[in-house]
């Protein structure tokens, strides 16, 4: 390709695409709202600009096969707060891509689209918007504005439904929902191979022996996660406290973010039950409390 457009480049998962995108055309373009990466890539050209003003972002689409969209503030806020970077940001990323001809838009979705559905009810892609925030409200926002450029504009879209993506799984909710930095590549780099899309979603999870969702229908693409979040779970089990049975950070699929006020942080949720993860239990009674029995430390075979 000529030319990939990525926003959101200085963000954590930003960081780890780029390199995967610049391989794949002659010009990455890579924006953000935050100072340039250093050092850049070869064929990398950065833009400090907020996607959210089409005036300032919209000719940086000019002459792109695609835009990688990843520019979003990646946790629950009021919605005014995310209006810019959430809602409108990606209007105005597919109505770029429209003017400008770019072919396909790839979309960081999230598993908060679908944040409310429960955990142990094994859906698809075929589930529908369930968000569990404002923030998963703007996820949803953006797969559907996707599908309506498809159906009205012939805008390609493939939304990547992310769910814990980290170096390593932090905590025991990541033995589902774990998804590897080398996954993610992985998953990104068939968005931009497939050779035709229409409108399509995928869940970006790993190779988890837990995973609580079913991929099947993204097959066509090609995305074959190799990681496993498995190979944590003794660690894992081995200090973190064992949940309440109607605790919803882990009966629904969105985690804390289903629990939160509206408006109030879901990763500090997140981040709490990670801390509990790492905290050393005490020994006694108490300790074993709060571990997972070993007949429950395995998913039973199918």
């Amino acid at each position: 390709m000529k030319k990939i457009v990525l926003t959101g480049a200085c963000g954590v998962l930003g960081m780890q695409i780029r390199e995967t995108l610049a391989g794949q055309a002659e010009e990455l373009v890579s924006v953000d709202i935050q100072e340039a990466p250093d050092p850049l890539l070869g064929n990398e050209r950065f833009e400090q600009v907020d996607v959210a003003d089409m005036d300032a972002f919209g000719p940086l689409v000019e002459g792109a096969d695609m835009v990688v969209h990843f520019a979003a503030i990646v946790d629950e806020r009021p919605f005014e707060d995310l209006l810019g970077p959430n809602y409108i940001s990606s209007y105005n990323v597919w109505e770029a891509a429209y003017r400008h001809g770019a072919r396909r838009v790839i979309y960081a979705s999230s598993v908060h689209a679908v944040g409310m559905h429960e955990t142990m009810s094994g859906i698809g892609l075929d589930a529908p918007h369930r968000p569990d925030t404002f923030y998963g409200l703007a996820k949803c926002f953006a797969e559907d504005l996707g599908k309506m450029y498809w159906d009205k504009r012939g805008i390609e879209a493939v939304c990547l439904r992310i769910f814990s993506c980290t170096s390593e799984p932090q905590n025991l909710r990541a033995l589902q929902t774990w998804l590897s930095y080398d996954d993610l590549r992985q998953l990104v780099l068939r968005a931009v191979e497939a050779p035709v899309t229409g409108f399509a979603t995928i869940f970006g999870i790993s190779n988890n022996t837990r995973a609580p969702i079913n991929n099947d229908k993204a097959g066509f693409l090609g995305f074959k996660p190799q990681d496993n979040a498995e190979d944590w779970a003794e660690a894992l089990q081995e200090t973190a406290p064992r949940p309440a049975p109607d605790d919803m950070g882990f009966t629904r699929l969105g985690g804390p973010f289903a629990s939160v006020p509206l408006g109030e942080s879901g990763i500090a949720g997140i981040k709490a039950m990670s801390a509990a993860a790492a905290e050393p239990e005490p020994d006694g009674a108490t300790a074993n409390a709060g571990k997972l029995p070993k007949f429950l430390s395995k998913k039973p075979s199918d």
